[in-house]
């Protein structure tokens, strides 16, 4: 039997969508940031700081939630299918967007789903398995080639993307959100999707089996920090938590955030559905690929001219996309009353129809 607190088998969790919707918000904070500051300050920098790289990997495994329920129910030789016509259009549309913004993650996308395409129906323990070798491959890779190759540190610009070795290099190891190894936070939500998401006990377990792990892994890397500092500074940075490099430490506790928060918004749900809040935070979570396209468009092109070398204050920054995340909710909301999807996301779904 089916409790007040549990959906139904078959029906949507707006609790998905939800998180959704707060890596979208997670994303504004971070990208309003980069584009307009160029140092951080006070309280607001530092929650700025404390989402990067948090927003993003969410929002993968999030992607691998979906895949992971949408491959239990689909044919393999379809689902590769769809798979395959999904990151064409990603890619398409990424690359029209790196043009605007360098830092977008579209056409990442396109490769963390053509990497994924062997697994879609892989077991359990070779998810795993993949999970690990990625972080390690990742390991491998700094240790063999030059993780700084096309990076100015100093002004976050990248030379050579736009050449053919430049684009791999970027693409697959040292750019904003390389295949390797995020790829690994698309199987880890595919592993999620294969829990009983809809039960109370997963939605606890992973709210606190997740903080557990990150407040863990936060410390952890703390204490490797220190220690390996003293050895090499360049090692030290692979036990950080940050986003660049994207080591061990960072991945696995991106991963526990994100199990955290995912949990908790499925937690929460009835809750908000009662007090008529839920349907209103879902929405935009919905239509996440309109929305983070238009926020390059109508966000980050509009804000950059204003704010000649990135002089705004971190608050301003947060501001600009609190503001453009109400303005989403609002969107969304009126946009739902007459159409199922987002504008992008119907013309995803014609092309995956052919």
């Amino acid at each position: 039997m089916t409790s007040a607190h549990q959906p139904k088998e078959g029906t949507r969790l707006e609790g998905l969508d939800i998180a959704r919707f707060l890596a979208f918000a997670g994303m504004l904070v971070v990208n309003f940031h980069v584009v307009m500051v160029a140092e951080s300050q006070g309280w607001a920098g530092r929650i700025a700081i404390a989402l990067e790289g948090r927003a993003a990997a969410l929002f993968v495994v999030l992607a691998g939630i979906g895949i992971g329920l949408f491959a239990a129910k689909t044919a393999y030789d379809d689902l590769v299918g769809v798979m395959f016509r999904r990151a064409v259009f990603l890619f398409a549309l990424g690359m029209v967007n790196t043009i605007v913004f360098p830092a977008d993650i579209l056409h990442y996308y396109a490769f963390y789903f053509l990497l994924s395409l062997p697994f879609l129906k892989a077991s359990s323990p070779i998810l795993i398995t993949m999970t690990i070798v990625v972080l390690l491959g990742f390991l491998v890779l700094v240790f063999s080639l030059n993780y700084d190759a096309g990076w100015d540190w100093g002004t976050l610009e990248y030379t050579g993307f736009w050449t053919l070795s430049g684009f791999i290099r970027n693409t697959l190891f040292n750019g904003w959100h390389p295949a390797i190894p995020w790829v690994a936070f698309l199987f880890f939500g595919m592993l999620l999707a294969r829990l009983k998401l809809q039960t109370r006990g997963v939605q606890t377990g992973l709210v606190l089996i997740g903080l557990v792990a990150a407040i863990t892994l936060h410390f952890g890397s703390a204490g490797m920090v220190s220690v390996t500092r003293q050895i090499d500074q360049e090692l030290a940075y692979l036990f950080m938590v940050q986003p660049i490099p994207p080591g061990p430490f960072y991945m696995l506790s991106n991963m526990a955030s994100a199990s955290s928060i995912i949990g908790l918004c499925l937690m929460l749900e009835p809750i908000l559905r009662r007090a008529r809040l839920a349907g209103l935070l879902a929405k935009p979570g919905r239509l996440a690929l309109t929305l983070y396209v238009a926020h390059i468009y109508l966000g980050l092109a509009f804000v950059d001219p204003t704010t000649a070398n990135r002089s705004a204050s971190s608050l301003s920054a947060l501001l600009c996309a609190g503001g453009f995340c109400i303005t989403s909710i609002i969107f969304a909301e009126i946009w739902a009353r007459k159409f199922k999807r987002g504008p992008l996301e119907a013309a995803m779904r014609r092309f995956l129809r052919g």
